[in-house]
């Protein structure tokens, strides 16, 4: 689905969390001139799903996986080489910084929209329409103050449009915040469209919030520990169960990730939606001729044989073509030096290859040749079956161990990809970390390994025994929850406190 976002007019009207000095400025829409007509409501909602376009949350997805031991960020976005060598502080730029104000913003716009649909009494909005208009505006709400939550921990909780008076705003415990994430997106499962998301219009449906929901209980369930909640975790079974009902497994992996593919996509949960050429983002040129994020060695290594075997280990090994006789997943989302479609497709990059591959899973090969003129309009696929499936997966091998389910789901993903099911009679450790391989394999690159390795607790396990890339990395205990950014508290007045450790 694409969804043409507003002219830069209504997107300022609606982006400020506080009242200009200049009450009436004449680059904005007056909210005495706004809010007048459903059709107001309509636009405002259209520029509340624009906030989702912020790079953090779209094309800079790949990037998140360069924090973490699959990849290296040769051009430092969102201050990766800080965060991994360990140089995280209250002054840090890039998203330690970046994704609280951001966030923040696209909060207060729908706050802002909350709180004038909560006025509006004309006729033209029903009682349905009200309730949709809520469902999905708090839909994002949640979706912003999940990012607040696992990656800050204790932050301020704002749900009204807040004024010179109430701008500086005290810190909550994280437990308010999560609690209300979930009552967002349980009103979301009550109110929204009950159709699965792809007739949905871009709209965010029922499944949509609740496998989002899922992914939020499933970080809460591990706690301060890694070692999982089973009431949590009996939640996120259920919540998987009535998705992955309503949809199926793309037949084509690769049609996921390139706007061709993306149109109707049955495995599409929930999507960060873009249209050309008004409404593009630099997928091809980041990834394709920059090498924004560049795949280390170890990941390449982590796929296996077409035997399902470690590579290294496999008899089908081939270290002088090591792409050879590899999990197909491999030559999807990796590519050597240059990104090689076939039939001439090919693109030579413009940038360097430190680590001599690059990220094949986002690019177009109807883009070719990629640069500043490409309007690259693929979608951001923020939720999909495959991701429901794993966290069945994960939450039942906790919850019982590996039976014939965990199997089931497990396989199901590996198969689409010609891969073999799992050997049986695993343990529930053998099959955890199968299920943990899975993921970074299968979702590699979509923005979840940093997150995965912090709600397992096993960050500083992982990343500080990376050893092939540019940078030395360095995971404290203490980043588990990142600091407020300075700036913030500087605004506040004191109101605002640091978090511990910092």
């Amino acid at each position: 689905m694409k969804r043409q976002t507003l002219s830069l007019w209504v997107l300022l009207a609606l982006s400020s969390c506080t009242q200009s000095l200049d009450l009436n400025p004449l680059d904005q829409i007056s909210s005495a001139t706004f809010w007048k007509t459903k059709g107001d409501f309509d636009k405002a909602l259209t520029a509340n799903y624009a906030s989702l376009q912020a790079d953090p949350w779209a094309v800079e997805l790949p990037v998140w996986n360069c924090l973490t031991d699959d990849g290296f960020a040769q051009h430092n976005s969102g201050s990766a080489k800080e965060i991994t060598s360990g140089s995280i502080s209250p002054s840090t730029g890039g998203y330690v910084s970046g994704v609280y104000s951001e966030s923040y913003k696209a909060i207060a716009r729908a706050n802002i929209f909350l709180s004038q649909l909560a006025g509006y009494g004309n006729s033209d909005i029903t009682e349905m329409d009200r309730k949709r208009y809520e469902a999905e505006v708090r839909f994002l709400r949640a979706f912003y103050y999940f990012q607040l939550y696992h990656l800050y921990g204790d932050v301020p909780l704002v749900l009204e449009p807040l004024t010179l008076e109430t701008q500086n705003q005290p810190k909550v415990p994280a437990a308010d915040i999560l609690k209300q994430i979930l009552a967002d997106l349980d009103y979301a499962i009550a109110n929204l469209s009950t159709s699965p998301y792809p007739q949905n219009g871009g709209h965010a449906a029922v499944s949509s919030a609740q496998a989002f929901k899922a992914r939020v209980l499933i970080f809460a369930a591990y706690g301060d520990t890694g070692t999982p909640d089973p009431t949590l975790l009996t939640q996120v079974r259920e919540l998987t169960m009535q998705v992955k009902t309503q949809y199926t497994l793309s037949p084509k992996f690769e049609d996921l990730f390139r706007d061709a593919g993306q149109k109707n996509n049955p495995e599409i949960i929930f999507s960060i939606n873009f249209l050309a050429p008004n409404n593009t983002r630099p997928w091809d040129m980041y990834y394709g001729d920059w090498l924004v994020a560049s795949p280390l060695q170890n990941f390449v290594d982590a796929f296996e044989c077409t035997d399902g075997l470690p590579y290294g280990v496999s008899p089908l090994t081939d270290k002088k073509e090591p792409f050879k006789n590899r999990d197909s997943r491999l030559a999807k989302t990796v590519f050597i030096d240059h990104p090689d479609f076939g039939s001439g497709r090919v693109h030579i990059p413009s940038n360097s290859r430190p680590t001599g591959y690059g990220v094949m899973k986002f690019l177009a090969p109807e883009n070719i040749p990629y640069g500043f003129s490409t309007l690259s309009q693929q979608n951001a696929v923020v939720l999909r079956l495959a991701e429901v499936l794993l966290m069945y997966a994960e939450a039942q091998n906790e919850l019982a161990g590996p039976d014939a389910s965990v199997y089931e789901a497990i396989n199901a993903v590996r198969q689409r990809s010609a891969m073999p099911a799992l050997p049986a009679g695993l343990t529930k450790a053998q099959m955890q970390e199968r299920i943990r391989h899975e993921r970074r394999i299968e979702l590699a690159f979509e923005g979840l390994r940093y997150y995965d390795l912090k709600r397992w607790h096993i960050a500083g396990q992982v990343l500080n025994n990376v050893k092939d890339s540019f940078v030395p990395y360095k995971f404290e205990d203490k980043f588990y929850k990142w600091p407020i950014p300075q700036a913030e508290i500087d605004k506040s007045g004191g109101v605002l406190k640091q978090n511990e450790n910092y």
